[in-house]
Order: structure tokens, then sequence, then C-alpha cells
């Protein structure tokens, strides 16, 4: 069958076109977007908002662990001084939705931190933060009950915080709400026009690899039954327009399960590949039809849009568990902009590196076996990259100590919102454009 250019595909093209152009009305911004995993979640729910309680005049404010740990965060937080920033692993509580992201805000960034023994850092006050879709009390699946076994050990646990809860639950967790996230900007953040995707079923993508373990055979790992209701998302996905001195930029904010804790059916590795790639396919023309959110409304993201995929992928594209090729299908999407990656000296010489991994330690986000890249803000091919870091200080810095205040260090990355794309770039997206009329729709992984 032989390509054929439909409206859609020139419209496609022409807003795509339109949107790299350099007589754009809007004037050109410079902003800082940053993730960070902030491993916030301790497994009683309401341990964070009692440490995040904790007020700089208070005694525990520097003796309690937590407390001390949220200083660290924001302190790397102030150190970083962004724009935009998305929090994973940031605890929520389905009876005070906002109290843990407002108690961060007031008693923790909005407080110049030194904790590492420096000079303090300067304040940082943003303007909102999104944490919770209006439509839910519950807008993670983590810690949400299954009903079903669904780690298979032969207990159906509904008790949170119970031993074997977690695993029953439909994203792992001891509770409603653990291992959260949110977004802080200092930009308006069009909560009326976000997408959230929560409840997508994993089923529903077609070519997904939820199939090859369902059954009602021995070695089949899901039941057709459990199958039927498992949604996609570990957590969320959600799609936040944000107002950027004119220019919509949309945020793509997700954390993938890890690829591990599981068996030789690899249940975790093949969610964490479908996860990843429902951002590939929301953002490529011909691949996001079946996509729907949690008002029902199918589709991806407009052509032409400006969007940052970011979050822990728990996906390196070289080492670690992950399935191959998971975190490569938005890095080897030409219509993300990988030209420059966060880097940093602290990979390099971290004391704990495994030297048998075959991907640059410079790129490494991640502390835990060895040193991974798992952490992303990979924004779309018509925003221009400016500068990419991580916060990962070397042994002798000064700020040496804020590296144990997670077993990750924040990825950031400077942007503009106008860019003139290289040639190759616009041939890569034409060409992909094209071709994803016709790709399969019952793709499987390698």
């Amino acid at each position: 069958m032989k390509p054929t250019l439909t409206p859609s595909l020139i419209a496609w093209g022409l807003g795509l076109l339109a949107s790299f152009s350099p007589f754009s009305q809007a004037q050109a911004s410079n902003f800082r977007i940053a993730t960070y995993n902030t491993s916030l979640s301790p497994n009683s729910q309401n341990a964070l908002i009692q440490a995040l309680s904790i007020a700089p005049g208070d005694a525990a404010y520097n003796t309690d662990p937590l407390a001390i740990q949220a200083r660290q965060i924001a302190e790397v937080i102030q150190r970083i001084n962004p724009d935009i920033i998305l929090l994973n692993e940031f605890n929520y509580d389905p009876t005070a939705p906002t109290q843990a992201a407002t108690l961060f805000q007031q008693n923790y960034l909005s407080v110049g931190q030194n904790i590492s023994g420096n000079p303090a850092a300067n304040p940082i006050n943003f303007n909102e933060f999104f944490v919770q879709p209006g439509s839910t009390i519950d807008p993670f699946n983590t810690g949400i009950a299954s009903g079903f076994d669904l780690d298979n050990n032969g207990v159906i646990v509904t008790t949170p915080e119970t031993p074997g809860y977690a695993g029953d639950a439909w994203g792992f967790g001891n509770y409603p709400g653990q291992y959260g996230m949110v977004v802080y900007s200092k930009y308006n953040i069009l909560e009326d026009q976000a997408r959230t995707f929560q409840n997508f079923l994993w089923l529903d993508m077609p070519g997904n690899l939820l199939t090859d373990i369902t059954g009602n055979n021995p070695d089949d790992w899901y039941s057709p039954e459990e199958a039927a209701l498992f949604p996609l998302s570990s957590k969320s996905h959600w799609d936040l327009p944000i107002d950027v001195n004119g220019e919509i930029i949309h945020v793509l904010a997700s954390h993938p399960t890890p690829p591990v804790f599981d068996g030789e059916e690899d249940r975790n590795g093949r969610r964490n590949f479908d996860e990843i790639r429902l951002w590939n396919d929301y953002i490529t023309p011909g691949q996001s039809n079946y996509i729907y959110d949690d008002n029902g409304i199918f589709g991806g993201i407009a052509s032409g849009s400006k969007f940052i995929i970011m979050g822990d992928q728990n996906a390196d594209p070289n080492d670690g568990d992950s399935v191959p090729g998971a975190i490569n299908q938005l890095l080897n999407n030409p219509l993300t902009n990988t030209s420059k990656t966060p880097s940093s000296l602290g990979g390099v010489e971290y004391p704990d590196r495994d030297f048998s991994h075959t991907g640059n330690p410079a790129y490494d986000t991640a502390a835990f076996t060895g040193g991974l890249r798992v952490d992303y803000v990979l924004p779309s091919a018509n925003l221009s990259i400016i500068d990419a870091q991580v916060f990962w200080p070397t042994p002798n810095s000064p700020f040496n100590s804020l590296n144990s205040a997670s077993d990750h260090h924040s990825a950031f990355v400077d942007l503009s919102t106008t860019s003139v794309p290289e040639p190759s770039t616009i041939l890569g997206i034409l060409a992909l454009g094209i071709g994803g009329l016709f790709s399969s729709k019952n793709r499987k992984s390698n």
C-alpha cells in the first residue's frame, strides 16, 4: 500500500512547521525545568504531613530525620532554582489532598536552607502546584486495593499498611497515595485543560505486553478477570498545559513502575515498557487514536504542540533491567529533542560506580545499581535546549552531603520557547508522520 497525503496529515505538517516559525507572535522565553525523585515516601500514610508540619522555629526541624531529608530536598531545589519542577515519590494523602504540597512550600521551600553547611540558599516560591485532578480524591493507582491476588502469593490483602497489601494494589504502595507526585510552577498551570490517564486500561493499548502473560494456563501470571480491570499507569500520567509567558508548554509527567521485583514473567518490566510507550504514542501522529483520558476524550497531543516528557522513567538506555528498547522509544523519536543530555561530574566520580556498565556515567541520575540514567527531561523538537545538567555534586564538593537526600539526583534543562530545527530533524519528523499512518497496531517488545 502506497502512502497517501491525507488532509489530516497535511494539517499536522503545517501545524508543526508553524510551531518552528521564527516569526511567531509570542516572544521567546527562557525557562528552567527539572525533575526530581525525592524519596519522600515513608511507609506510614501520615508521616510526611507530620514532618512537613514541623516549622523552622521548632527544635525537631534540626533533629527529625524526615524533616532533615525534606530540608535537603528543599535545598537542592533552591540551588537549582527551576521555574517548573516535577517531584516524584512525594506522598499524597487523600484525606488532605493539598496539605503536603502546601506545607513543603510554606516550611521548607520558602525558607532559605543551609542543611549542607553552606551559606543559606535563596528561598524559592512557586505560584502554583498540581497534585490532584478535581474529579477524584485518589489520583494515583499506588496503594489502591485491587481485590485480587496480583502477586500470586495465595492471599488477597485489602487492608492498607499490612503485609502483602502493596503487592496486591493496582500500583505498588502500602496505602493510597504512596509514591505520588506533584508539579510546582512559577507559571500558570491551566488546570481546566489538564488531561490525566490514571484509569486507561492496559489491555486497551494495541499490541500491549500484558496479553502474553494473561490467561487460564498455569504459566499465565494474570487471570482474564484481573487483566480486564488492570490500569496501565502504576501512578498516573498527566498532561499539564502551563502558560510560559504566552507559550503553552505541555508537561507530560509520569513515573513508570520499576522493571524489577518480579520473576521470569517480567510483569513489571512489561508494564514499565508500555507506560513509557503511552507517551511515545501520545506525541506521535497516527499512533495515539486509541488513547483516552480520564474524562473519556480520545487522542493524543495536538500537532505542533510544545511539550516536555519528564519524570523517573525507571529505564536506562544501556544498563539495568528494563525491557530492551523501553526508554529508546522516546529517545529515538524525532519529535523529542535529545541534542543535549543532562550530565554531571558527580556521576563519573561516584565511589560506588559500576564500571561494567556501558552507558556514560556522566548521564546517570540514580545512585542504585552502580549508577543508572532513569530520570528524564525530554523537550519537544520545537523547543531549544540551552543547557542540561544533573545535580550530583562530586565527593569533594561542599554540597556533597546533599547527595544523601535521595537515591536519585535531579535532572534539569534550560529551554527556549522558540527553535529552528536542524534539517535532519525536519526530515525525521516528516518520515515519522507518514510512516505513522501505516504502523502496525500489534507491536511487540524485542
